[in-house]
């Protein structure tokens, strides 16, 4: 292992910024506004506390103890069957498969800083049309971002860990947070604010249904980037003396306040304006940039803004995802770090360029199986399977693999006998529980 280490500070920021991203800031606030407002908050509260931050602690303790690559703690962790264990530390190369469609996205939201600067659509008509003339058409505006943002990451990741991704998140966690806070400033000052706040935090337990709980549960353990290794690996490069649960604490508080944020900011905007909460990407290329348009000359100001917040949080996450198999490489191979960035960063970026083109018609039916396109494959595949199913890899090897003396000796002074006790059985039995319930509805295996 690299005996570069994280400041306690760098970590943390590290670790939010790997948690903040996309999913916070554009998936948060439509699922928000789907499943019916603030009771589905409250339940997203709840999980994320009593789900995701078990799990982070599951995660840091792996790379506490491990002081490695994903792929080798489980292996030499595991106190039996370490052949089959070894395997589960291929849940590194799940945050590459989704970096490659990742960046194109990010691709995206830098085209539209682009577009924020010159003209704003009026409409949500000339919205669509803009996007869908992008998404559809325009390969060589996708290829041309694609190619930015695989150079912006990759030169990120050679530099290591502290000169690297420490010093990054040092300078856009705190810009990012700068941002948000005059958009949020902003916010209060309009009308809609109030109705914003209402509709997020006023809970109406007849809005909630068993789909809107388990949604919640999958959106508290996505957010937080859990079951991809990310973690994990940032945790073998721990400051010895650093407190797991109050970094795990930490961690989910500020992850879950700037979702909450985001959500206030794009409820008043889109409120103020009468627009609609849409899923996916027509929540942020689509109703947003018209809304923005609707605010005058601050309509600008405000678009820019906040997709240069999405694009920091784009890409402290994208530099999260490249890490755990540059490590692997590193440490596994002996390979020199630019060497295994290269390999990475070329895989994702070949795969991010067949996803853009799948997208565009011209290319489409190629690489089309069944009633998906090969970008929406690799969506669906990695955040509905492969991530949660991660996440059950951890928490079973944690709570029944690893020697639970260790587990112990971490555990206890920091929780106490009875939490530890109460971690344990949370861990080896509920949580998994849970993450199966979350793939079943999410593939529509079963629906609950």
């Amino acid at each position: 292992m690299s005996t570069a280490r994280f400041s306690r500070f760098g970590f943390i920021l590290a670790a939010v910024g790997s948690a903040v991203g996309l999913g916070n800031i554009w998936k948060f606030p439509y699922v928000t506004g789907e499943y019916g407002g603030g009771a589905f908050v409250l339940v997203y509260l709840l999980t994320a506390l009593f789900i995701g931050v078990f799990i982070l602690i599951a995660e840091l303790l792996i790379g506490k103890l491990g002081q490695s690559d994903a792929v080798s703690m489980f292996e030499n962790l595991a106190v039996k069957k370490k052949n089959i264990w070894k395997y589960a530390g291929f849940i590194a190369i799940v945050p590459l498969i989704i970096l490659s469609y990742y960046s194109v996205v990010i691709g995206w939201i830098f085209h539209y800083i682009a577009i924020s600067f010159q003209s704003l659509p009026s409409t949500v008509e000339e919205s669509k049309n803009i996007f869908m003339s992008l998404l559809t058409s325009d390969l060589q505006t996708q290829l041309m971002y694609h190619t930015v943002v695989f150079v912006l990451v990759t030169s990120i990741i050679l530099k290591g860990i502290k000169d690297g991704i420490e010093k990054i998140n040092k300078i856009l966690m705190p810009l990012l947070a700068l941002i948000l806070t005059i958009l949020f400033v902003y916010s209060i000052s309009v009308d809609s604010f109030s109705k914003a706040a209402s509709f997020m935090f006023n809970a109406d337990f007849t809005k909630l249904s068993s789909e809107a709980v388990i949604v919640a549960i999958g959106q508290a353990f996505y957010t937080l980037s859990l079951g991809m290794g990310i973690i994990i690996t940032y945790a073998a490069s721990l400051p010895k003396k650093v407190n797991i649960v109050k970094s795990s604490l930490l961690i989910a508080v500020i992850d879950t306040l700037v979702a909450l944020v985001a959500g206030l900011i794009i409820f008043t905007l889109l409120f103020d304006k009468g627009a609609e909460s849409t899923k996916g990407a027509g929540l942020v290329f689509i109703s947003l940039p018209s809304v923005f348009y609707e605010f005058g000359s601050i309509g600008s100001t405000l678009a820019i803004l906040f997709f240069v917040a999405i694009a920091f949080a784009g890409i402290t996450s994208a530099i999260s995802m490249l890490e755990p198999m540059v490590s692997y490489f590193v440490n596994r191979f002996n390979y020199s770090r630019v060497k295994a960035a290269l390999i990475c960063s070329i895989f994702f970026y070949v795969l991010g360029i067949a996803a853009l083109l799948s997208n565009i018609t011209d290319y489409s039916p190629m690489l089309m199986v069944g009633d998906k396109n090969l970008f929406d494959w690799l969506d669906f595949v990695s955040s509905t399977i492969l991530v949660p199913l991660g996440g059950i890899l951890v928490v079973v090897f944690v709570g029944h693999f690893m020697d639970k003396e260790k587990i112990n000796a971490e555990l206890i002074p920091l929780l106490g006998t009875a939490f530890t006790k109460i971690w344990f059985f949370m861990v080896r039995y509920i949580i998994p529980m849970a993450l199966i319930i979350v793939i079943l509805n999410e593939t529509g295996l079963f629906k609950f």
